[in-house]
């Protein structure tokens, strides 16, 4: 990457710590650094475009579509508006866009593939950070933001099969583990991804084996 594309990036990057500072969802200035430090170790053992793949993951929840009422086209149009005022080129704005467009999960039956190596990166990225040790922390900071209940014995969980569904859906917290996150391990793209999830998956699985333990009253 040149001088000028570095530049770019820390122009970037500012700019979108200054509008996620502070969000309470989960969806935070520090959970795009996670997912950018992420994107920039698969990118350089997967060979990717780095200019591409670091855009795409500063920019990727500019304007999550969940807060947006269900539009995902706010995300990149806002990706755009950036990207065009920082001179960048229209070939590498088109990428960017259309990872940021194709990459949100977006219920069970829903397929969200992505069309190039560098989506792949992003959206392995930003599937690692759902799950783990922070996965787990980022779901219950979603659910409160949401007011969901921790946890209904009386609700199954719902393999949502349109947008629509998992949009409306308002699943109490412990359900979201089965609706989503215990699906993202056989849906990493990359070789160096679906490693990374093998560990973060495990834990997820121990720890909801002692939640129900708890919430029985066993231990």
């Amino acid at each position: 990457m040149n001088n000028e594309q570095q530049k770019i990036i820390k122009k970037v990057a500012n700019e979108v710590k200054q509008k996620l500072e502070g969000e309470e969802s989960g969806h935070d200035w520090w959970h795009i650094v996670r997912v950018w430090n992420m994107a920039k170790h698969i990118g350089k053992i997967e060979d990717a475009d780095m200019i591409i793949v670091e855009l795409a993951a500063l920019l990727h929840d500019i304007a999550d579509w969940k807060f947006y009422d269900g539009d995902d086209t706010i995300g990149p149009q806002i990706a755009r508006r950036i990207l065009e005022k920082y001179s960048v080129p229209a070939k590498i704005i088109d990428c960017v866009c259309d990872i940021i467009a194709d990459m949100s999960f977006k219920g069970a039956g829903v397929k969200t593939e992505m069309k190039t190596l560098e989506g792949e990166i992003v959206q392995d990225s930003d599937r690692l950070d759902a799950i783990g040790a922070i996965g787990i922390a980022r779901t219950f900071s979603y659910g409160g933001h949401e007011n969901r209940p921790i946890h209904d014995p009386a609700q199954k969980p719902i393999m949502h099969q349109t947008k629509e569904d998992y949009f409306k859906s308002g699943s109490p917290t412990i359900k979201h583990f089965y609706e989503k996150l215990l699906l993202l391990k056989n849906r990493m793209n990359t070789k160096t991804a679906k490693k990374l999830a093998e560990g973060r998956h495990r834990f997820m699985e121990e720890y909801l084996d002692k939640f129900f333990q708890e919430w029985d009253g066993k231990i």
